[in-house]
């Protein structure tokens, strides 16, 4: 159960993934300072986790990088919060330019749990410095869990069909691996802010002591001009996952509004 716990703080964060490829990106950021996201994960019926999502502008100078302060934070709820405590920040700091983050931190609390990780990101030469080393990426964008997300609401989908799939390289764990996303098309979803058209994606699990053999994740994204996860479901080996936006603040667009890069 301890492992389910972690899991559903992680997937708030990551879910937003053969051969490296280059993603093409949108000229102009889907998200502004001041945006803030907020989710609720129920496992079953059982409130089970809340999560945080946010964005400044950086105080720190990265060279001539123009910085963005990307924040994440999630934590156990309701009952589940009596036998199992978490609460873990995770940021990263971006490059305002390409998305691709220069600088990532994450401190996680689990019960009497601690660690404190950080990576730093050179894309020229593929390289990846945590503490346990550096490691090569086999391509020049690679993400931290908080930038890929944030990364990923930015991918140019015009050339997407249904069917179609991408893969996001990442550094997790001291280790750099790939999460494959396939398009599944354009659908309405209900949420508390209204039912809205969104773009549907299915991010690759892999089955094991949380998920089952056939189990699919399913993230509905706004198909406007924020690209907002509004929902995103999953069945697990005992019952199902299911995250849920309940409120969206500082939005670059009015929700819903479709722009030019709408499917």
């Amino acid at each position: 159960m301890k492992r389910i716990i972690s899991a559903l703080v992680l997937f708030i964060t990551l879910t937003t993934i053969g051969q490296a490829q280059t993603l093409p990106y949108l000229s102009e950021p889907t998200f502004k300072a001041g945006e803030v996201l907020k989710y609720k994960l129920r496992y079953g019926f059982m409130s089970a986790a809340t999560g945080t999502l946010s964005v400044k502008q950086s105080k720190y100078n990265f060279g001539n990088m123009d910085a963005v302060h990307l924040s994440a934070f999630g934590q156990t709820s309701g009952a589940f919060s009596k036998f199992y405590t978490v609460k873990n920040q995770y940021d990263s700091y971006i490059d305002q330019k390409n998305f691709l983050p220069i600088l990532y931190t994450e401190n996680i609390r689990e019960n009497n749990y601690r660690r404190v990780e950080y990576a730093t990101f050179d894309h020229k030469t593929k390289k990846v410095k945590g503490k346990k080393g550096t490691f090569t990426s086999p391509t020049q964008q690679t993400f931290d869990l908080v930038s890929a997300y944030y990364f990923s609401r930015n991918l140019d989908f015009s050339t997407l069909k249904k069917g179609d799939k991408f893969k996001i390289t990442y550094f997790l764990n001291d280790e750099v691996a790939q999460l494959g996303v396939e398009y599944i098309g354009v659908e309405k979803v209900k949420s508390v802010l209204g039912t809205l058209e969104c773009i549907k994606l299915s991010p690759e699990i892999s089955p094991g002591r949380i998920f089952k053999k056939n189990s699919r994740l399913y993230l509905w994204v706004t198909n406007d001009g924020n690209r907002i996860p509004v929902k995103a479901q999953v069945d697990i080996l005992i019952g199902s996952v299911t995250m849920d936006l309940v409120s969206a603040d500082g939005l670059k667009f009015p929700l819903g509004q479709r722009v030019s890069y709408s499917k």
